[in-house]
């Protein structure tokens, strides 16, 4: 593998002929990058419909600015990677979808030939580490891979190409995969991931089965399964089983530190760790869980705060709708419960629709109650609430006292004081936990636990596992968070304060035209209410539009 060329490549594409508007690359050589990368735009000289203007967000005149033809594109591709293996983080979809059919197209010969998908390849050596199903940008922030830069094919290529260094290399190597050939046939291999995503067992692992005889019944029962596919995945599952005991690999992924010349990061990986060394993992673990957690939360409060601010401007608003919404909905089901059971069943309606009014009311209340704790901190805030979790996270232990459910109550109830005094950014809380989590608890009057750490190595590992979930799993909510239209609303109002009045009054206006035609609506139903009975309709007299 040292000595081997080969390229890496990754595409933007856009419209459903699976038009390609970026091509990046980089040479490779092993492991590591070679050269400087390859980057082009290319300009069709087509219009782009509105609907595919997505990130990157390539626009006419971004291509007709900096984009060449595909053709002379592809000849400079050519020169830059010469006939070597083509490598891309979904090569099946590339290969048989996106740059074989172009060449096609334009009548070109085929650049290079095919080669391996970085992504099988990732999914075979780092398992079990869950990273949001292979998603190369969860995988960055989960193995704390450098950002390079905007949303752009480039910008995977980097980060693929960062992947393979720091990351898949020493695993690799660990393995005994040490050639370009063993690497190709490890991505051809029949392979399922160790962590069951599906079914009763869901969430659990293979290696559990070797305790959890429930599991391997299962697995056996798959491998007898009348069903090929069943049957060839259980019987690959308990040959797995039994080739790798009870020392399934444990990857470690410690702290990165930021150098003058680069990126530094170290991985560690232990086939038969001693408890000493479990138990660093596990520290290392909670330390990388506290910081995620703090961000994702920093971050979850500004957009909180936003939604405050909107429902505070647009309350009476939202009230008056979901008012209506209501009278017309028991409008009409009184009329039908009239016309089909009598007066007697049309009069519950009237029950239903008071009782629904008055908890629409209250739930109206309590939301205003709740948004009004969201609250921005301050930046020494942030710092001490961040410190503050860094600490108490070690309380984290997931499935720690499953054989004892009265312990179990305890650190559940306790992990929800500590969620929801960080969700609010509620210091007090925290800092009265932080100095004696054991006072806290007996003050709320639950069973006491044993918060020293743990001295079992299957209990540690579990534990591991368990962080390493969590860790990927708020590393995904962030950037779904951060993706959202509330979160790029938040930054766009923090440039322009302006920009906030002038959502809201997109949405009254929004809301008053529902509002007009619902009143419309409930006049009808009152009238035909009225007709049919001689009574007003549910007791809503005179309603109009505002």
């Amino acid at each position: 593998m040292r000595d081997m060329d080969w390229l890496l490549i990754e595409t933007r594409t856009v419209g459903k002929c699976v038009a390609i508007e970026e091509i990046a690359a980089q040479e490779m050589r092993g492991w590591e990058r070679r050269g400087e990368p390859f980057r082009r735009l290319l300009n069709r000289e087509e219009e782009i419909p509105a609907e595919n203007l997505q990130p990157p967000g390539y626009t006419r005149e971004i291509l007709e600015r900096d984009g060449e033809s595909p053709k002379q594109v592809y000849a400079a591709l050519r020169d830059y990677a010469g006939d070597v293996p083509i490598v891309s983080y979904d090569l099946d979809h590339q290969w048989d979808n996106v740059l074989p059919p172009e060449w096609r197209k334009l009548g070109i010969a085929p650049i290079g030939h095919r080669g391996f998908c970085a992504l099988h390849l990732v999914e075979r050596l780092l398992d079990p580490v869950p990273a949001g199903a292979g998603k190369l940008e969860i995988l960055r922030q989960y193995y704390r891979l450098p950002d390079r830069g905007d949303d752009s094919a480039l910008r995977d290529v980097d980060t693929i190409a960062d992947l393979f260094l720091v990351v898949l290399k020493p695993k690799a190597e660990a393995l005994g995969l040490n050639t370009w050939e063993e690497i190709c046939n490890c991505t051809l291999q029949e392979w399922y991931p160790s962590r069951f995503a599906f079914g009763r067992f869901k969430g659990h692992t293979l290696f559990e089965a070797l305790e959890n005889q429930e599991i391997r019944k299962w697995l056996e029962s798959l491998a007898r399964s009348a069903n090929p596919g069943n049957a060839r995945m259980g019987a690959w599952y308990l040959k797995r089983l039994k080739e790798q005991g009870e020392n399934p690999p444990i990857v470690d992924v410690r702290i990165p530190t930021q150098e003058s010349d680069g990126f530094v990061c170290e991985v560690a990986i232990y086939r038969r760790p001693e408890i000493q060394e479990l138990q660093k993992l596990v520290a290392a673990a909670q330390e990388r869980l506290a910081e995620v957690e703090a961000a994702f939360s920093v971050e979850k409060r500004k957009v909180d705060a936003l939604r405050a601010k909107l429902f505070e401007k647009l309350r009476a608003d939202y009230e008056r709708r979901d008012r209506l919404r209501l009278v017309v909905r028991y409008r009409k089901s009184f009329i039908e419960k009239l016309l089909r059971g009598g007066e007697e069943e049309a009069a519950q309606v009237r029950e239903q629709f008071q009782r629904a009014e008055a908890e629409t009311q209250q739930e109206y209340e309590s939301a205003a109650t709740e948004l009004a704790k969201k609250k921005e901190l301050t930046a020494a805030e942030e710092k001490e609430l961040k410190a503050l979790w860094k600490q108490l996270v070690k309380l984290y232990h997931p499935d720690r006292f499953n054989d004892d459910p009265e312990k179990r109550e305890t650190y559940q109830k306790l992990t929800q004081a500590i969620n929801q005094a960080k969700d609010k950014g509620d210091l007090d809380v925290l800092r009265e936990i932080a100095a004696d989590p054991d006072a806290f608890i007996r003050k709320q009057g639950w069973a006491t636990v044993e918060l020293a750490e743990e001295k079992e190595i299957k209990a540690l590992r579990r534990l591991l596992e368990m962080l390493q979930i969590k860790i990927a799993e708020v590393i995904e909510a962030t950037i779904r968070l951060t993706e959202s239209p509330d979160y790029e609303l938040y930054n766009l109002s923090q440039r322009d304060a302006s920009i906030l009045d002038a959502v809201s009054r997109k949405q009254q206006q929004d809301i008053a035209k529902e509002c007009a035609k619902l009143v419309a609506e409930a006049e009808e139903r009152e009238k035909q209410i009225e007709e049919l009975t001689g009574e007003p309709a549910l007791g809503m007299v005179g309603v109009a539009p505002a």
